[in-house]
């Protein structure tokens, strides 16, 4: 998202492209706007009315369990004006004295306020370099917005529970002028609720009470699925006018940090928080460069419709992931996302990478590059990452061996075809991984494999002499992680995860009167992601997430403003898991939400116990996996 509106720019050059004076070739249009100013659209307000709430219709943050001590911690409020190329607004962190750690929940809390015209924003929180929260802003109406976006960050327990505190960081780049005007108004709070005393016995992953050391059968410990001993950031080291991501500007630029991780590491994740912005923000629709300059485009969004980000250790390539297709609040028709947010938008997906069969490469003691990119990717993507260890709280180092490993190869096809300014770009791609790697450590000799497979189909089509536009997206990741015995080669552990999300979106454009043009737009979205996880003589679990978006509507556009429109948009929501189901329905029309409809069942295991289970500590006899983090790919 540029901090400068782009202007659309006509085709002069060509004499068969003169037609397209009025209506412009949708490859030079830009896909995002600023929301519509006041009578734009039958749901915008021009006089004293209270703020509009807008929406994230998920899944809401897990409830605390009762009868546990419970403490608010304000960490900053801040004003974000005219920010662009300042420093991120910064506050002072400590621990709740009131709440002491070991933590059942944390939730991290960001609510944002904002009146008058404005772009929407890419914004972040970091604590000391690590990143707890990516999100983007509404965009707002003359009476005003508000909205709340409340996010578990339970996992980031060990940078949360230090007792040297540390430092709160938000980057929000706004700009204001005599045009955009609004101030976006921010206050971040991080919500603790501690262990009641039926949890008392949980432990932690760091206590080593009751560890038998070298277990004849190795078992996966509880600390595998409770959160990391020790989170490393993989983020620029100091946080100067550019905030603490990396800024990725082309598909040979990698960005990396060096890391000493300690000795007694028996597991390693690394989650990934990734956006793209300014010619990339919709990469999903980008055409390739050939039609760009064969019909003397100005559009500097190219280098077609496929993107993988790539995470290496060292010299190995250890994961990658197609990422999810955000909409930002500002993009493709703003009408749509008021006043309900695109997917994701306000909670950008994070992606975590197994890298436990990487440990023999890791726990040498030197230090190790983790190097992020973007397969095709320009100008820009914000990426940074978290590394979380656990360590053996038994023994002082691991001894450790990367398995087998072959380098994952990118089998990738396109089928280009272009007349003028109609074409059809077709690209499929597709990538295999398999490593495996032994950690011996006092919870046994255990062997970990990482299979991973990524199959994604992008078409972009142009017709009517690029008038009309087709993007079709079909992406579907699965990843398989088991752990075995490494001499008896009984599995003791897997977590197999699938996520499938596609998107079609069609836009029709028609000339207008005085200058302006009507773009129609349909559009529909979704995510649907299924995780299994089982532990040997523990548990099995199962959660299902399907999350989808249908929208329809039309916009009077004069240079970069929307002048007048009509949206409609629905969503369907439903999460469940072994406890019980969750869904939320909503339809909106032009700004106002005409239903919105919760339905929660529970089965057996009650709400509390649930909750409290999914936590990955021992309870009722019993213990069980953390409920994957729906935001999590």
């Amino acid at each position: 998202m540029p901090p400068h509106a782009p202007s659309i720019r006509r085709l002069l050059v060509l004499p068969h492209l003169l037609l397209l004076l009025v209506i412009p070739a949708l490859a030079d249009v830009p896909g995002r706007f600023p929301s519509p100013r006041p009578g734009a659209s039958a749901g915008a307000g021009v006089g004293n009315a209270p703020a509009q709430e807008y929406l994230d219709p998920t899944y809401p943050a897990p409830r605390p369990p009762p009868w546990a001590p419970s403490c608010v911690v304000p960490v900053l409020s801040y004003s974000f004006a005219n920010t662009y190329g300042a420093p991120p607004a910064t506050g002072q962190y400590a621990p709740p004295a009131g709440c002491p750690a070991p933590w059942s929940l944390v939730v991290l809390s960001f609510s944002a306020a904002i009146a008058g015209d404005q772009y929407d924003r890419v914004a972040a929180v970091w604590l000391d370099g690590a990143e707890l929260l990516r999100t983007t802003t509404a965009e707002p109406t003359p009476d005003g917005i508000r909205w709340t976006v409340r996010k578990d960050v339970t996992r980031h327990s060990s940078l949360l529970r230090s007792p040297t505190g540390g430092v709160i960081s938000v980057m929000l780049e706004n700009l204001v002028n005599d045009q955009y005007t609004g101030i976006y108004n921010v206050s971040v709070s991080l919500e603790f609720h501690g262990a009641p005393a039926y949890l008392a016995g949980a432990g932690s992953s760091s206590s080593s009470a009751g560890i038998p050391r070298n277990p004849p059968t190795p078992t996966l410990p509880e600390s595998y699925f409770q959160p990391a001993d020790l989170i490393l950031p993989i983020s620029e080291a100091t946080s100067n006018s550019s905030g603490f991501w990396f800024r990725i500007q082309n598909s040979t630029d990698s960005r990396s940090k060096l890391v000493t991780i300690p000795s007694n590491t028996y597991r390693a994740v690394l989650e990934v928080f990734v956006s793209p912005h300014s010619n990339d923000e919709f990469w999903y629709s980008n055409p390739p460069d050939i039609y760009i300059r064969e019909n003397n485009l100005t559009t500097g969004r190219g280098n077609a419709a496929y993107r993988e980000v790539v995470v290496r250790v060292d010299s190995y390539l250890a994961g990658s992931f197609v990422p999810f297709p955000v909409i930002y609040t500002g993009g493709i028709n703003p009408l749509f996302w008021q006043p309900v947010a695109a997917l994701g938008a306000f909670n950008l997906p994070t992606y975590d990478i197994e890298l436990t069969p990487f440990l023999g490469v890791l726990v040498d003691g030197g230090a190790h590059e983790i190097a992020l990119s973007v397969v095709d990717g320009i100008a820009e993507w914000l990426v940074d990452a978290n590394l979380h260890l656990w360590l053996d709280p038994a023994s002082s180092s691991v001894s450790a061996a990367l398995g087998r490993y072959s380098t994952p190869r990118l089998s990738i096809t396109r089928r280009y075809s272009t007349w003028l300014l109609d074409g059809s770009f077709e690209i499929r791609a597709k990538r295999k991984s398999r490593v495996s790697g032994w950690v011996k450590s006092s919870f046994g000799n255990l062997s970990t494999e990482v299979e991973t497979e990524l199959e994604a189909t992008s078409t972009v089509e142009f017709t009517n002499e690029g008038r009309n536009k087709t993007v079709r997206l079909q992406a579907k990741q699965e990843a398989e992680v088991t752990v075995r015995s490494s001499e008896t080669g009984k599995k003791v552990g897997k977590v197999e995860t699938e996520a499938k999300f596609p998107l079609w979106v069609e836009m029709v454009t028609e000339d207008g009167e005085n200058g302006t043009y009507v773009m129609k737009v349909n559009l529909t979205h979704s995510l649907r992601v299924e995780t299994g996880v089982e532990a040997e003589g523990l548990f099995e679990r199962e959660t299902k997430l399907a999350d989808e978006q249908a929208a329809e509507g039309w916009m009077l556009v004069r240079d970069h403003d929307v002048l007048n429109g009509s949206a409609a948009t629905t969503q369907s929501y439903r999460y469940s898991d072994d406890a019980g189901r969750y869904e939320r329905a909503i339809d909106t029309l032009d700004g106002a939400v005409f239903s919105d409809n919760v339905t929660e069942s529970y089965r057996a295991l009650d709400v509390v116990a649930a909750n409290a289970c999914c936590r990955g500590r021992r309870c009722r006899g019993m213990v069980a996996a953390k409920c994957p983090d729906i935001a999590a790919m």
